[in-house]
């Protein structure tokens, strides 16, 4: 009964782990989205650079 239990633990904690991984890329993608559409966006009169965000 041990080894299952442990072997069942395991099998949940890389099911999670590899869940929030698949997250992580999808959240990923979206910044990398959001951060080239900041480099084809530019404001007609704007100070600075022209970026639409403060770094």
């Amino acid at each position: 009964m041990g080894p299952l239990l442990v072997v069942l633990l395991l099998a949940l904690l890389l099911f999670g782990i590899g869940f929030a991984v698949k997250i992580l890329w999808w959240v990923a993608v979206v910044v990398l989205v959001l951060w080239l559409l900041g480099f084809l966006i530019r404001p007609g009169s704007g100070s600075g650079r022209g970026r639409w965000y403060r770094w």
